[in-house]
């Protein structure tokens, strides 16, 4: 049995966090789900960028739109939604089979929204509504103003994928901005029924110390942070509040580790899939890191459901002059601004793409 069915059968959803044309057109995809276990996928403006920037493989798409008028978001929604409806269609059976558990494929706002709840809100009913797929999950960033968006677009019935968390208490705050939705859903005699998954950026914490402090604790941080996150989400899943909400229908909004891949060369390329293993969560992960498992990964031991010895590994982190909360909110704001230069890389590659292909007059970068 190779790692990544062995994942699989130990409760862990896979994720692909990569998706391309090339990978649809040549079956790339397909074979990821029949015979690695994938069950889902993330995105978000720097792969799309990627993506849309190497090779001719959009071209057709990109004419085709902009003889339509479409130009900026609006087309790069066009060409995302494209790529995801099709990913949609291989992950439906196992979404129909898992009664919405997993399946599921994720589109992000635009990142210059992060910290506009009102805007934000507006772009996810718009993208619901125009891609109308059971399967697809909205992604908003669990910033502070992100929060306020995210609880009207549960309220709303919008799946939604909360991204760019760095800390037990981002996800805890992701977490209640979600129950407040479905609360409110059936205060209003609504379905409870709104599934959601909350994204722990994992490997950015290592980076961001790297030099910083002592060798014995070289990528150890983002491991501890996970651990501490994943013993909050199990508390939570034991609450009184939580078990409420199930008896009322609601499913438990899932914990997901994304930014698995592993930035230090020295250390093991599967670093933080063999660490965060545990049932009823998602590791989205990077083509490499897919397939760096299912070459040579190994399926350990579990995540204790208390935390095992995070609160000393972080301990240790603070004594050695790390500020683990501040760098919590500064890892959030980073990774926002990440998106943003990505946006707009992307929306320039996409005016370039039009002007070369002879249909971009008048586009608008």
């Amino acid at each position: 049995m190779i790692a990544t069915q062995a994942l699989h059968e130990a409760g862990q959803s896979i994720w692909l966090d990569a998706i391309t044309r090339r990978m649809l057109n040549e079956g790339t995809l397909r074979h990821y789900v029949d015979d690695l276990s994938v069950t889902g996928l993330t995105s978000n403006p720097t792969l799309f960028d990627q993506s849309i920037r190497r090779g001719s493989d959009y071209d057709d798409s990109i004419r085709a739109g902009v003889e339509r008028g479409l130009r900026g978001e609006a087309l790069f929604f066009q060409l995302a939604l494209e790529d995801l409806t099709r990913a949609a269609a291989l992950f439906r059976p196992i979404h129909h089979h898992t009664q919405g558990e997993d399946g599921w494929v994720s589109l992000e706002v635009s990142p210059l929204l992060a910290w506009q709840p009102v805007p934000t809100l507006e772009q996810v009913l718009t993208l619901h509504a125009r891609a109308s797929l059971p399967n697809l999950f909205i992604k908003i960033p669990g910033t502070h103003a992100g929060l306020r968006a995210i609880e009207e677009a549960i309220y709303a019935g919008v799946p939604i994928n909360v991204t760019l968390l760095f800390s037990a208490e981002q996800y805890l705050s992701a977490a209640n901005a979600y129950m407040r939705g479905i609360e409110r859903r059936l205060q209003d005699g609504l379905s409870p029924d709104v599934p959601s998954v909350a994204s722990l950026f994992v490997s950015r914490w290592d980076k961001a110390v790297e030099g910083k402090v002592p060798a014995p604790l070289r990528n150890r941080l983002g491991i501890a942070v996970g651990q501490r996150t994943y013993r909050a989400y199990c508390g939570l899943g034991e609450s009184r509040r939580v078990r409420h909400l199930e008896s009322e229908g609601a499913t438990m909004q899932k914990l997901l580790w994304a930014s698995t891949s592993t930035k230090d060369p020295t250390a093991p390329d599967t670093l933080y899939v063999d660490a965060l293993v545990a049932p009823d969560t998602i590791n989205t992960m990077p083509e490499s890191t897919l397939l760096a498992y299912a070459d040579h990964g190994q399926v350990g031991r579990r995540l204790p459901r208390d935390g095992g010895d995070c609160e000393k590994v972080i301990g240790e982190f603070v004594a050695a002059g790390v500020d683990v909360d501040g760098l919590a909110e500064q890892l959030q704001r980073e990774g926002a601004d990440s998106f943003s230069k990505s946006w707009n890389a992307l929306l320039a590659c996409l005016a370039d793409k039009s002007a070369a292909l002879g249909a971009g007059h008048g586009a608008v970068r």
